[in-house]
């Protein structure tokens, strides 16, 4: 049976990856801080779990508990989608909270390795998918988004690193999706300029409508995870995908 597992699936992309999954009838379980409401199709595939990801703690006790077992059972093709992610704090270093720094680096690094050691844990006899949802920014450096930019290179470079392990059963690609229309590119346009001087930049793809929307970009990331060529190359971009 296959089944997948979506952090931050109860809005923007997550909540659009988990609604293509479930219409393609893959049952989904959603790990989320809350639950996703507006299921357009074969909700009764869904299950919810609401965990607090920048708690490190308890997704380390959820895991102990043996919660991630119970629910896989029976289940020999697993897909991991790491989307949960934070781009706050922004600004410059100096004036970034650290608390909120460290929320960051438990959403965006800790809580993603920590799910895909487990997932791999509990599927040694079958196939293991992991797509963990990075970014340009783990890429390219952006003034104001240091914290986002070093979270995301990790993501790209766990998973160059596991790929190297040789590990059989599993597939491990880090993509970065493109410039999506969601909560959290509102929150960007609305970030003062002194702390993210390229605001300006992603007003006018607003502006443009050159963001792409989150079904748009749901649709050919489950289509490249579903893929036969999925996992040959640990790093990739959706938008340069043939």
């Amino acid at each position: 049976m296959l089944k997948a597992i979506l952090t931050g699936h109860s809005r923007g992309l997550g909540a659009a990856i988990c609604n293509e999954l479930l219409g393609r009838a893959i049952p989904v379980l959603g790990i989320s801080r809350r639950a996703l409401g507006d299921v357009s199709r074969n909700a009764e595939l869904l299950e919810q779990v609401e965990l607090d990801l920048s708690a490190p703690a308890a997704l380390s006790a959820w895991l102990a508990a043996g919660e991630l077992s119970r629910r896989l059972e029976g289940c020999s093709r697993l897909l991991l989608i790491n989307n949960a992610g934070m781009v706050e704090p922004v600004g410059p270093p100096g004036v970034q909270d650290p608390a909120a720094v460290a929320r960051a680096v438990s959403v965006n690094v800790a809580a993603p390795l920590m799910l895909a050691d487990a997932v791999c844990a509990q599927q040694r006899a079958g196939e293991v998918r992991v797509l963990h949802v990075s970014s340009g920014a783990g890429r390219s450096a952006y003034p104001g988004w240091s914290i986002y930019c070093a979270t995301k290179a990790a993501l790209d470079h766990h998973a160059r690193a596991a790929a190297l392990d040789g590990v059989a059963a599993l597939r491990i690609c880090s993509l970065a999706p493109g410039v999506i229309d969601t909560d959290m590119q509102a929150a960007i346009r609305a970030t003062p300029l002194e702390r993210f001087p390229l605001r300006e930049r992603f007003e006018g793809m607003k502006r443009d409508g050159s963001l792409a929307s989150p079904e748009e970009c749901a649709g050919k990331l489950v289509s490249f995870l579903l893929d036969d060529g999925f996992g040959r190359e640990p790093v990739a971009d959706l938008r340069t995908l043939s």
